[in-house]
């Protein structure tokens, strides 16, 4: 399938149709929530990461923060975690999910108090996150570590999310919805169904619960969710993101829309199935195990069909990636996409996640996803996005967008190599034996041999770091240049206007 499949809507815009919009108001998109989420994206995003680097030091100096309970390492993690997964992403995919829905709809959000009360609501979520979780009030789950008075919030954020979502896609003024929208809606469903499923509990006081669950059942639902929350929230979400911002950036339509809906469907079905590769060789069944692990092989074909499809819609521009740092963003990211989703099947089988399991080689995956193709989908996205919203025709540096890029892979290439290689060798000591069958190291020993890795890793993710720094600086000489904005119109493209 080509670019030249039929009905395919121009640059990632749908269709459009005739109708007004009834009011004076309805005839601007709500473009400040947007720019609200967009700078609530570099400024948690810089947080999170802060805290990444920090503990990244304390790996390699480990009195640092020796004595003060809340600078622990078991406590900031989960709030480097929290933050860089919830705040940093989460804002990016409220910002550009909203974004994109008014623009391809051609309307303007259902409601402005609502979408108020989402941005707001999501800040006090981000707050509470950042003062329970040092403090030590955690429920001790990975990615679902806030107490039950926070779940109740995300919950009715949640909800007022995806009426906004899907009550602005009811008013639509096209028939067609753009495929962006579906992945940004099957995210929103998933994510309200993985949250309130895993979080059932009973409350013991305003800091403490305990699960529904027990044991091995514990284990699985918690998988079922954490690993399901990398496929919806940090697959799903950011894939609508790729299927809106790559043909905008590069004035071509997707290569194939076809596809694209095909990715959507593969993605559906399978994903849900691949949590259980997370408890290889543990209590949980062993036939469970393996449907994790079949289902995660099965995973790599819509997951990589999908990544072609962002990839191959630069065909006949590839020349643009010379002089526009934002596609090389929004293309390297799909990059660590197709890594990621590579090597996230072959960890899943048993021979293979025998050597890889509880070593740094996980670390350095996940943070080729998280930091390869999340956080660069999102800089990309965010850096398309805010010029266009203030008035403006780019950044206020072209070149600091291009150095950011630079010192971005740079410091994600340095991260994600430093783990792969400590992983390996560590699963590798770990399995040595003697010739009696008593094991040849030591678990200090291994800790000692992986070290310097930990340094390594620790400039990878200072430079990521200066990289959002530099971000936040360019964003916000950007907003100083548009100092009166004017609200934008709905306004119904050409369908013969590649710029739409």
């Amino acid at each position: 399938m080509t670019a030249n499949d039929s009905a395919q809507p121009l640059v990632g815009d749908a269709p459009a149709v005739s109708g007004a919009p009834t009011t004076a108001r309805d005839g601007y998109y709500n473009d400040k929530v947007v720019l609200q989420f967009s700078v609530a994206t570099v400024v948690w995003g810089i947080v999170g990461m802060a805290v990444g680097v920090l503990i990244a030091a304390q790996l390699y100096w480990p009195t640092l923060g020796e004595g003060i309970p809340w600078l622990s390492y078991g406590r900031l993690r989960p709030l480097h975690t929290n933050a860089v997964i919830f705040a940093f992403g989460g804002c990016a995919l409220f910002a550009t999910s909203l974004h994109v829905v008014q623009r391809t709809c051609h309307v303007r959000l259902l409601s402005d108090r609502l979408a108020s009360f989402v941005f707001w609501g999501w800040q006090a979520v981000i707050v509470a996150a950042a003062i329970t979780l040092p403090l030590g009030i955690t429920q001790g789950k990975e990615y679902a570590e806030l107490e039950w008075p926070i779940d109740l919030l995300i919950t009715a954020v949640w909800v007022g999310y995806a009426v906004l979502f899907f009550g602005t896609i009811a008013k639509r003024r096209v028939k067609h919805i753009y495929v962006a929208n579906w992945f940004y809606g099957g995210f929103i469903l998933a994510v309200a169904l993985l949250h309130i499923v895993n979080n059932i509990a009973m409350p013991a006081g305003l800091t403490k619960s305990y699960s529904a669950y027990t044991g091995a059942v514990d284990a699985m639902v918690q998988w079922w969710y954490g690993h399901n929350a990398v496929g919806f929230f940090l697959t799903a979400g950011f894939l609508g993101m790729m299927y809106y911002f790559v043909p905008k950036q590069a004035e071509r339509p997707i290569y194939s829309y076809r596809l694209s809906i095909v990715h959507f469907w593969a993605l559906i079905a399978v994903y849900m199935w691949a949590g259980p590769h997370h408890l290889q060789y543990t209590a949980l069944p062993d036939w469970a195990q393996s449907v994790g692990m079949v289902f995660s092989l099965i995973l790599l074909a819509p997951s990589w069909g999908g990544a072609m499809n962002g990839v191959l819609t630069l065909s006949g521009v590839w020349h643009k990636l010379r002089t526009d740092p934002i596609l090389k963003f929004l293309i390297v990211a799909i990059s660590f996409y197709m890594i990621a989703t590579f090597e996230g099947p072959m960890m899943s089988i048993k021979t293979v996640n025998s050597l890889s399991h509880y070593t740094d080689w996980t670390i350095g995956h996940v943070h080729a996803g998280a930091l390869g193709w999340v956080a660069m989908i999102s800089i990309g996205s965010l850096y398309a996005l805010m010029p266009r919203l203030l008035g403006l025709k780019g950044m206020y540096s072209t070149k600091w967008i291009d150095l950011h890029f630079w010192i971005h892979t740079l410091g994600v290439v340095f991260y994600i190599a430093s783990m792969w290689i400590a992983g390996v060798m560590q699963g590798l000591m770990w399995r040595a034996t003697n010739a009696d069958g008593t094991l040849t190291y030591s678990f200090v020993e291994a800790l000692n041999a992986t070290y310097p890795y930990y340094l390594v890793r620790f400039g990878g993710g200072l430079l990521v770091l200066a990289g959002m720094g530099l971000m936040a600086l360019n964003t916000w000489k950007t907003f100083a240049m548009a100092k009166e904005r004017a609200p934008q119109p709905v306004l119904a493209p050409d369908l013969n206007d590649a710029r739409a």
